[in-house]
């Protein structure tokens, strides 16, 4: 009997060779697929193998269940330093922006704090228009740090404002609106939208989709360059932090429903 730990991303391609799809689907339900060190260590993985294997085209972020992300896995938070886990999603971001082929993310349920910062590094993302968003930080005495970088680059700054001071929950709708999510759908059509615009994508030629997202990303990968290690630091110490510290608990201490 294997005393291995269950896989948290699974890893499947499917399409001719050239245009292939290769998707990562994050199944850690039992913490609402929080960024946990495991379930970030394999989506580094998972990119990875993608990005050398010549026959995908399209990368495809998705999750088992409706919960896309929860953000930081608070129990490790509370429970260890955050040093290196602050520093990997910088790097999680930044491999995002630089993979040599198209991320498309694929939100049919709930996003919170550190999960938007994949959604805002992806170059298309897809949400049903009932999906939920936050950026909770605030709330935990925290700041939306280390995906200030992607996020705020993303949406128009005063809706950076409105979401990051107000940590509130906004739709997928709103989402688009804001110019954080490429575009909202309607729940039903949100597998055949994403299917759609990932076949489109592969018909792209493979130097042709590399050098147009260097392109696009020049300055959100320059911008985490310059401030990601500062921005890694301010988060860490912020975890931390008594105030941060109590928060967590009481919020780990809730009764779950």
């Amino acid at each position: 009997m294997s005393d291995a730990p269950a896989e948290l991303v699974h890893y499947s391609v499917s399409g001719p060779a050239g245009e292939a799809v290769a998707t990562l689907t994050l199944d850690s339900t039992h913490n609402r697929n929080a960024l946990s060190r495991q379930l970030v260590t394999e989506l580094f993985e998972g990119l990875e193998r993608a990005a050398a294997d010549p026959a995908v085209k399209v990368v495809l972020l998705r999750s088992e269940g409706r919960v896309f992300c929860s953000g930081a896995d608070l129990s490790e938070a509370s429970t260890g330093g955050m040093e290196e886990g602050t520093r990997r999603i910088v790097e999680l971001q930044r491999l995002i922006l630089t993979l040599d082929k198209p991320v498309v993310t694929r939100l049919g349920g709930p996003v919170r704090a550190g999960g938007i910062g994949i959604v805002a590094a992806s170059d298309i993302a897809i949400a049903s228009e009932d999906a939920t968003f936050a950026l909770t930080e605030v709330k935990l005495g925290l700041a939306a740090a280390i995906i200030s970088l992607t996020v705020h680059a993303r949406m128009t700054p005063r809706s950076a404002a409105l979401t990051t001071l107000g940590g509130e929950v906004f739709t997928g709708a709103q989402a688009a609106a804001y110019g954080l999510v490429t575009a909202a759908v309607p729940a039903e059509a949100l597998d055949e939208e994403i299917d759609k615009v990932c076949a489109s994508l592969a018909t792209g030629a493979a130097q042709g989709l590399r050098e147009s997202k260097r392109i696009l990303n020049r300055d959100l990968v320059a911008r985490l360059d310059a401030h990601g290690g500062e921005m890694a630091e301010l988060s860490a110490r912020l975890f931390a932090s008594d105030e941060a510290r109590e928060a967590m608990t009481a919020f780990l201490s809730r009764p779950k429903g």
